[in-house]
């Protein structure tokens, strides 16, 4: 009987490090859906667009695979992944988060681009009429030179960012329409200065 116990004994000692091994996997799934979703969020520009978010779920990553290459040097029994998962799943989640934080954010910008490239073409063409209109004499032909080149100027980089916004470079168009919106603004009023003397 105390020989049959002793193997009993060993045996609930080997099943028991058998299952304590077993609960120590490395969490493979985990680590791949985090990737994938983070690759989601990359693809949704929310590297651009979504940026806390964004960097929260790569430090997230970062922090599991760190902590899983510590586990990985401690002894099979030893060996406790419950944080590493944690941390993915946190990674998993903000990925997504960013993700439609992005989609968001880049539906705002278009539209915010959209505007101010409507408001620079209002505005260069308001300084045509301006400067049509000007009495003869109120502005030398040296002027008229000038501001006629910088019109021309404005509205080539205004149709740069119409193209960025097809194309779906958003912020560059967004950029690029400020730019062109400020200096035709400063034509316009540079142009109202020389007739009202």
């Amino acid at each position: 009987i105390m020989k049959y116990s002793k193997v009993f004994a060993n045996i609930s000692v080997l099943f028991a490090l058998a299952l304590a091994i077993g609960c120590a996997e490395v969490p493979q799934w985990e680590i791949q859906a985090a990737q994938a979703a983070l690759d989601a969020a990359q693809k949704a520009e929310a590297d651009r667009f979504a940026k806390e978010q964004y960097w929260a779920a790569q430090d997230s990553l970062q922090t599991a695979m760190d902590e899983i290459n510590s586990q990985e040097s401690k002894f099979a029994v030893k060996k406790n992944y419950n944080k590493a998962t944690k941390l993915l799943a946190a990674a998993i989640t903000a990925a997504h988060q960013a993700a439609e934080a992005a989609k968001l954010q880049k539906e705002k910008v278009r539209a915010r681009a959209q505007d101010l490239i409507t408001q620079a073409q209002a505005a260069i063409n308001a300084d045509k009429e301006l400067l049509r209109k000007a009495p003869k004499g109120k502005v030398g032909r040296a002027a008229v030179e000038t501001i006629q080149s910088g019109l021309a100027t404005i509205e080539s980089s205004l149709a740069q960012a119409d193209s960025a916004l097809r194309k779906g470079d958003f912020l560059s168009a967004r950029y690029r329409a400020k730019v062109c919106l400020d200096n035709a603004n400063a034509i316009g009023e540079e142009l109202h200065n020389a007739i009202e003397k």
